[in-house]
């Protein structure tokens, strides 16, 4: 759980000083062209520590916390899956922070690969925010727990983690292809897969458990 509140504690405050000093929120924001063509790797990884506005900062950093180091409440009772950093950790011990920094970190620079190849010769493109690294949690949890009831917030309405995880890719592959959205899909989606990727990687127990799970 410490690794999930040192990004919360960092993103709030790096945000907030971005949302009140605008040259230092370009200075941080993915822009494509200038990570490609001006060698700016460093905007890879910065945009995820900043965001548009408090709404925007608000919803990730709840997700954050809820797959990340919360245990997921749903209808006003405490569900029985618990979130991922506790369970990496109660599986690996004292490499669990690690698969849970490396999961965050990898689903920030993977989010990005999607816009590096469709934008890297338009200046003029920028996007911010952790979307690409929550989704990678999301989607750890959601390998880790295909039967937990999950929704979307303010909307009562659940259903299994296996059946949600999909319906997420099926809508963010739609929306990346129809644009014009001001949300980089794409960051979403590619996260995500980075999610199920890394969660095989360093336990291919994890996807034969969840495949396991729903059909026994």
């Amino acid at each position: 759980m410490y690794i999930t509140y040192l990004l919360l504690v960092i993103t709030i405050l790096v945000s907030v000083k971005a949302m009140n000093d605008e040259n230092w929120k370009r200075r941080l924001m993915f822009n494509p062209y200038d990570v490609v063509h001006n060698k700016k790797w460093y905007r890879s990884f910065t945009h995820a520590f900043i965001h548009a506005d408090y709404m925007h900062l608000g919803f990730n950093m709840y997700v954050l916390y809820m797959f990340g180091a919360g245990i997921v409440p749903k209808d006003g009772y405490i569900a029985s899956h618990y979130s991922l950093e506790p369970t990496l950790i109660l599986d690996h011990g004292a490499k669990g922070y690690l698969y849970f920094a490396c999961l965050y970190v990898g689903g920030i620079l993977f989010s990005t690969l999607i816009s590096l190849a469709r934008h890297r010769d338009n200046p003029g493109y920028n996007s911010l925010g952790a979307s690409g690294a929550v989704s990678a949690v999301v989607f750890g949890y959601i390998i880790m727990n295909p039967m937990a009831e999950l929704g979307i917030l303010f909307i009562p309405f659940y259903i299994p983690a296996f059946i949600f995880g999909p319906l997420i890719l099926v809508f963010e592959y739609y929306m990346a292809k129809r644009g014009g959205t001001g949300i980089a899909h794409d960051a979403h989606l590619a996260g995500a897969i980075f999610g199920i990727l890394f969660m095989a990687a360093i336990d291919y127990h994890y996807i034969i458990d969840f495949f396991s799970k729903f059909t026994s």
